[in-house]
């Protein structure tokens, strides 16, 4: 291939460096210095330069940012940093008990936030390496997200290569991890809608929903037709560049070209920030973008750091929510759902009413002890709000406005789906079918061993899952990996390309992580994280199974409820039955990391490392803490246990020995781990 003589290579370098610098004045600073048939003219002049000169081509090319094949999946990715979420305060009282907590972790010593909106969006990362875009990823589940490059290469107001003329102002630096929201302004959400029902299809419920699921598109070309836009808040890990302040973070991303999230402020004292907040909380439908409350951060990251995090969320930011939407309706009558662990749920059908742009029809009530409390009755007028401006519920009832013919509730004494006894356990207020074999408790188990957070079974949803169970192909999760292409055909709406589609995918969930299959099985009280939790702590699910509840006890994060409930139904020999049909019918149930067996010599004990490692990596040490039982932090507290210090220990050695940590070496660490 011949090269492209030199003046047709500057002018195609001229090119890429004009169209992005009109790209970042549209997009980012929406400020258009040209117009759009002058852009265009530029574009299809560098399109016509590429196709005559392939050799021109560059990952960072504007004509490149669509154009990758779809994918069969998206792959995962491991933070470097994790993505961590927000307590909340709800209400004057709660963020005055949070600014007083934080005063109190820095000793009384002043300090000022930064406040912004609290964008309701998806957050991402996007990792740059000497100013390109090299990763792009969804915040999963703050440890874990999805690999969703070719996706965001297509919002344009993202910089694929952070240019010269912005970029060579930090020369040293050679990573960065900036973090963000993307989101879909709510005129353009309109829009969308309008477009997909006039095409017959589905609309979005809001905007949040219509972000998510036009990023996680498989084809980045269906992601490139959605009015995505993204705004930048943060940082993770960076390289090269030292950064004193949240407030220098955010400069840094502006003057990389990003967006940063606006409008923001400074704020001193606690009144300033109330006033923030009443001032985001007055414009909040006049604003572009859908935002359901106020983030602060403290502004000094030293002070962030000697506040620290907890093992989800950090102790130095907050999202101040506003108060949710609310609206009036009628309940047309109650109704009851049972769940896959049996649990009995009072819903009430409501009247049709908009709340918060979303049309709301059912509401949970929760149980029967919230039903009294309430006083809320068939026929009754009510206040239903989204809470969190997501899940709709009953506030109130609007008791002047009833008429005498209101009728009282009481919870079924009888399962309503099979007839079984109900009981409610003593000191529960959920009352729950018994019948291990209610088919309500059947489906309930195989949607949610099939949910993406479980086994992630593609095209088994609540439809079908009626069907094999009603037609008695399948009555235990297990059942789903002994169907056959002849079975699953003959059920209704099941070509048998569908039926193989299925079968590929539940042949691609036998291999799922430890962590995952344990989810799955539906133990009471064990969501994601538990999961995650135990399969790292153990490491096989037969070390799970054969542990005791006192082991379970002294795992990290496993209380004695949680301990007994995961030894109840390990224990059980129906469910042992089960999971060994499972393994018969393919499920691997792989083993994680290498857990040790025996006892826990770690168990209930805190460390910190801190400083340069010479005999592990700091991920490595971490995770033998954690194998043995221990918790691994990332911050010094009065409850932290040991600080391991390697060389040139920082600010954490500092603190370690202000509280009186015991502080010990990394050849200290090494021999407590045994031979």
């Amino acid at each position: 291939m011949k090269n492209a003589p030199s003046d047709i290579r500057r002018e195609a370098e001229r090119l890429r460096s004009e169209i992005e610098h009109h790209n970042y004045c549209y997009y980012v600073l929406d400020k258009p210095e040209i117009g759009d048939a002058d852009y265009d003219r530029l574009f299809d002049r560098l399109v016509e330069l590429e196709k005559q000169h392939p050799e021109l081509v560059t990952p960072d090319s504007p004509t490149q940012r669509v154009g990758a094949k779809p994918l069969e999946e998206f792959t995962a990715v491991r933070h470097s940093l994790p993505m961590l979420s927000l307590d909340k305060a709800t209400s004057d009282a709660e963020l005055a008990e949070w600014w007083k907590r934080t005063a109190d972790g820095l000793g009384g010593e002043q300090f000022a936030v930064v406040a912004e909106p609290k964008l309701d969006g998806l957050a991402v990362e996007l990792v740059y390496e000497d100013g390109r875009l090299v990763l792009g990823a969804t915040r999963g589940d703050g440890e874990t997200g999805e690999d969703v490059t070719q996706n965001l290469r297509t919002i344009r107001s993202i910089p694929l290569q952070l240019t010269s003329r912005r970029f060579q102002t930090f020369g040293r630096l050679r990573r960065i991890e900036a973090r963000g929201e993307v989101y879909m302004e709510k005129a353009k959400f309109a829009e969308l809608n309008r477009r997909l029902e006039d095409a017959g299809e589905e609309p979005f419920a809001n905007p949040r929903n219509a972000a998510a699921g036009s990023l996680r598109q498989l084809d980045p070309r269906i992601t490139a037709s959605r009015p995505l836009q993204i705004l930048l808040y943060g940082v993770g890990i960076v390289e090269g560049v030292r950064l004193t302040t949240y407030s220098e973070e955010l400069q840094l991303l502006e003057d990389l070209g990003f967006r940063v999230v606006q409008p923001r402020r400074l704020c001193r004292s606690i009144e300033e920030t109330a006033a923030f907040w009443n001032e985001m909380n007055a414009a909040r439908e006049s604003l572009p973008f859908e935002m359901d409350g106020v983030v602060l951060k403290v502004d000094r990251l030293d002070q962030q750091e000697r506040l620290g995090v907890r093992s989800r969320s950090p102790r130095y930011s907050v999202a101040w929510k506003f108060a949710p939407r609310q609206a009036t309706t009628v309940v047309r009558d109650i109704e009851v759902q049972v769940g896959r662990t049996g649990a009995l749920t009072p819903v009430a059908r409501l009247e049709p009413v908009q709340v918060g742009g979303v049309e709301i029809s059912n509401a949970t009530l929760h149980n029967q002890d919230e039903i009294d409390r309430k006083d809320i009755r068939v026929g009754d007028t009510v206040v239903v709000q989204r809470a969190g401006d997501v899940i709709p519920e009953v506030v109130s009832v609007v008791a002047e406005r009833r008429t005498g013919r209101e009728r009282k509730f009481t919870m079924p004494a009888n399962c309503p789906v099979c007839g079984a006894r109900a009981e409610r356990p003593e000191g529960e207020v959920v009352a729950r079918c018994i019948n291990f074999a209610c088919p309500a408790q059947v489906k309930g188990r195989i949607e949610h061993f099939a949910c993406r957070g479980a086994m992630d079974i593609e095209g088994l949803g609540e439809k079908l899952v009626n069907q094999l169970v009603e037609t008695g192909l399948v009555r235990s999760p297990a059942d789903l990996y002994f169907l056959t292409k002849d079975q699953l055909a003959g059920l209704e709406r099941m070509a048998e390309k569908s039926a193989q589609n299925l079968l590929d995918a539940l042949e691609a969930s036998k291999s799922r992580p430890l962590a995952r299959c344990i989810f799955a099985l539906g133990i009471r009280h064990v969501g994601e994280h538990v999961a995650d939790v135990l399969a790292e702590a153990f490491g096989s699910l037969d070390a799970l199974i054969e542990a005791d509840e006192a082991r379970l006890g002294a795992t990290y994060e496993i209380g004695p409820t949680l301990a007994r409930s995961i030894r109840e139904f390990l224990a059980n020999s129906e469910n042992r039955a089960a999971i060994e049909r499972l393994r018969q019918g393919g499920v691997q149930f792989p083993e994680c990391g290498r857990a040790v067996s025996g006892p826990l010599p770690f168990a209930g004990k805190t460390f910190v490392f801190t400083g340069a490692l010479t005999q592990f990596t700091r991920e490595q040490a971490e995770a033998i803490v954690k194998e043995r039982g221990g918790r691994a932090a990332s911050s010094v507290s009065k409850k932290t246990d040991f600080v391991v210090a390697g060389e040139a220990a920082g600010s954490k050695l500092a603190k370690a020995r202000e509280l009186g940590v015991k502080v010990i070496t990394e050849d200290d660490f090494r021999a407590m781990l045994g031979p």
